[in-house]
Parts: structure tokens; sequence; C-alpha cells
């Protein structure tokens, strides 16, 4: 594993924040560098960080709009969190699943439920899930987790099916990460939820979690083991988020380093109340809704190449505001407890929702604003992923799969699933986008578009 210091200085985070320049000449050289598409280093972040003069954060949001319009266009990629478990060994404060949580209703779903959860997602539409389990596994051990995956894969409804499946997991040994790999996942994800070490032993009170390093060291461990595509992040609100974001920064840098490509996605949650929870926001500490539009919009100038998730902790409102300045995957139609798609009474959920939409409204209020909502997973079973993926998407010419893919996709859902209001909308949105295309995406997203007409399914480029 990386030793700690190599990845995370926090002295040396604090000395960027207070040396940064704050004047707004600085910060526009800034924004013009990010324009250039290269990212920004720790001290150029931390530059727009300390940036508060209004003028100045409006040129930032609309750099962030240009920067997230050039790599992403206008595609929002979908999926659905399926819980499986919720057993876990840690003691976590914010967390509703935490070991010693009286209230918490324990439960580990068969793989009968797993795939009945799996059909009620595929059936609304779903093709990209990311598998979540508490840091405990019941009987079979991580075996469990092997076959909740090929579980998942297995399971098809009419033209429906998971495509891909990401996963958010306890820190896995490297012959886990191996079998992992080997079970084809897309992603893995894993949250230090906060980079300040004080905080951290704070919150984490006891269990495995409690060792910072091992997990801070974990995405080095999945990549040396060949897992190249990596989620990290933190949970916002459990320290500044000022610090976090230059250490989540850090951390990719240090991950880049290393392996030769950084994270393929960084998520921005903010903490949200938990049934039995004990932590007690501190209100230093937490994030308004202007800061966390400010540091989705830094982070996006800062790892321009880099995805960023926006899950339905928050309201449909903050959510649509985020589209343009830098998140490029969502949730929707979201539950967060094991066997939560498919039974009318909640189990003891991780979190609370601030958006209890449905798929298919989500779909539609995410055509309306000019956003291709996009189910596509061909990257990943093309293996263009890791430094592969980056290769194509730093020189621009990931876009002629991806808007491509992204419509035919749609296209699928549209035909497949939609309600006839989102349908209309959706036909609108398709026939938009292919009007303003360059003439080789143009061609090739007509021409599979098509091929989904006449009936073919799950074609991509």
């Amino acid at each position: 594993m990386t030793p700690t210091i190599e990845i995370i200085d926090a002295a040396e985070i604090w000395r960027s924040l207070e040396s940064a320049p704050r004047g707004k000449t600085a910060a526009r050289e800034v924004l013009a560098a990010a324009r250039d598409l290269h990212g920004l280093s720790t001290e150029q972040t931390a530059t727009l960080i300390r940036a508060t003069d209004p003028e100045v954060e409006a040129e930032l949001f609309e750099t962030a709009r240009s920067v997230k319009e050039t790599i992403y266009g206008s595609r929002l990629v979908l999926f659905a969190p399926l819980y499986i478990s919720n057993y876990c060994s840690n003691e976590c404060s914010y967390c509703a699943f935490r070991k010693g949580n009286a209230e918490a209703r324990r439960r580990a779903l068969t793989q009968e439920e797993i795939a009945g959860e799996v059909k009620a997602l595929v059936e609304k539409g779903h093709k990209r899930v990311l598998m979540v389990s508490g840091e405990a596994y019941p009987n079979g051990g991580f075996e469990y987790i092997l076959d909740s995956i090929r579980t998942i894969y297995g399971t098809r409804s009419g033209n429906g099916e998971i495509r891909r499946v990401n996963v958010n997991l306890a820190p896995c040994t490297l012959e886990q990460f191996r079998q992992l790999k080997q079970a084809e996942i897309g992603t893995y994800q894993i949250f230090q939820e906060t980079y300040h070490r004080p905080t951290y032993e704070s919150a984490h009170l006891a269990g495995p979690k409690r060792d910072y390093e091992y997990r801070l060291g974990t995405p080095h461990r999945a990549m040396a083991a060949g897992i190249d595509d990596i989620g990290i992040g933190p949970l916002l609100g459990l320290y500044d988020w000022r610090f976090e974001i230059l250490a989540v920064l850090g951390h990719a840098q240090s991950l880049e380093r290393e392996h030769g490509c950084g994270p393929h996605t960084i998520s921005v949650p903010r903490i949200e109340p938990a049934a039995g929870s004990e932590f007690s926001l501190k209100p230093e500490h937490a994030v308004s809704d202007h800061d966390f539009l400010k540091l989705i919009a830094i982070l996006r100038l800062a790892v321009p190449y880099t995805g960023m998730i926006m899950s339905t902790r928050e309201s449909a409102a903050i959510r649509r505001q985020t589209f343009e300045l830098g998140i490029s995957q969502i949730s929707a139609g979201s539950r967060c407890d094991p066997g939560g798609y498919t039974e009318s009474e909640s189990q003891t959920a991780q979190f609370q929702l601030g958006d209890h939409r449905s798929l298919d409204e989500v779909v539609r209020d995410v055509a309306s604003l000019g956003h291709t909502p996009s189910f596509c997973t061909a990257c990943y079973r093309l293996g263009r992923t890791g430094s592969d993926f980056m290769d194509l998407a730093k020189p621009g010419e990931i876009k002629c799969h991806c808007e491509p893919n992204a419509l035919s996709t749609f296209q699928e859902y549209l035909d497949d699933f939609a309600s006839p209001a989102t349908r209309d909308a959706g036909r609108k949105l398709v026939a938009a986008q292919l009007a303003t295309m360059e003439p080789v995406p143009r061609q090739i997203a007509t021409g599979l578009i098509h091929r989904v007409w006449t009936g073919e399914r799950d074609v991509f480029v």
C-alpha cells in the first residue's frame, strides 16, 4: 500500500488553502487555464475555493458549464443502487447500518430475492446497477458477493437485463479484487468518507473501517489487482468541504501517479439523517446549497475527465442545477434498503432520500432540460476502461462512441419502457440532438437508432 503521507498531507492542504491568492485576477487566470481541459493543480484548485467574489463565482459556473459540455455533451448516465445486505461490522456514527444500531432490521437477500429485485429494476428500464452491501457478509462470506453478481447478470425479463454491475463494498484483499475482476464488475466504489484523520477517528468508533490508512490505500490495491475503474469520494458534512475537495483531488492524483490513471468517478454525497444515527452535524461543517454547487463546479475543472456522481440524497431541484455544472451520472428511482424495489414495507434505509421520483419521471425531466438520458454500458464491455478510456476521452474521440450509444440506449428505453408523456419528450430530444451533432457521430447514431427501431437491442459502437 502506498504510504499515507504520499496520498494525503493535511498540513500541505491547509497551507495551500491559506496561501492561495484571493484576487479576481488570480482566479480568472485559473479559469482560463481550466478551459484548456488539462485539469488543475492543488494550488489552482485552492485559488478557486477561496474565490468568493460574485462575479468570479458566476464565471466559475459558466466555465464549468463549458467544460462539461465540451467533454460530455448532453449525456447523463442513469443507474440504480441495489442493496443486497445491511449487515455491518463497523460503528460509523452517521450510518443506519452501523453494527450497534438496535433500530436496524438486519437482512441479507437470498439469491432468489436478489433476482426479484433485479427483475423489478429491469422492468422499469434500468441497465446498470450499483450493488451495495454493508461491510459484513452473511454465511458464505465473500462468495455471497460473487454469487450475487452472477445472479444480477443472469436475471432477465422481456427486453430487460442488467448489462453492467458496479459495486460498493468493504475493502478487499488482492485475491478478492482479482475475483471481482473475473466476475466482470464495472467500477469498484469505496468512499473514504472524510480525509481529515481526527474527524475520521471520531466518526468511526469500532470495526475494520476504523483503520484510516488501510481504507485510504484500498483503491491502490484494487488497481494493483487489475480493476482499472475506481470510484472515490468524501461524505460532505463530516468536515470542512474545502479540505475534503483538496484531499479527494490529492487521492485522485496519487492514483494517477502510481497507476497511470486516476479514478473513473468521484461522488459528492452530502450527509443526510439516518435512523439510529448518533452523528450530530456541526454547523460549521454543513455544506450550503451554494457551496455545494460551487464545489461541484470546481471539481469539474480540477478533474475534467473524471465522471461525477449525484445520488438521490439530493432534491430534484438541486439535482437539476448540478447537471450543467459537472455531474455526469445520477441514480434514479432509488431505494437504499435490501428488498426496497419489491416490498411495500421499507426495511432500514441507509440514509434519507431527497428525490423520490420514479425512473420514468426522472427520465422525462432530464430530457425536458435538454440532457440525453444514457443507459450505455459499452465502454465497460469493450475494454474502454481505465487509461484506455482516457486515451480516447482526452483528445475528444470518445464522442464518436458515447453520443451515438447514449441515443441508441435512450431509444431502447423509449420504445420498451417509457410512458406516453416520456416517449413524446424523448422523441423530441432525440430529433433535436441529431440535428446538432457533427456529421460522423450523427451518421453513426442514426444507424444505431434505426437498428433499435427495427427490433434490435443492445447495439453500440
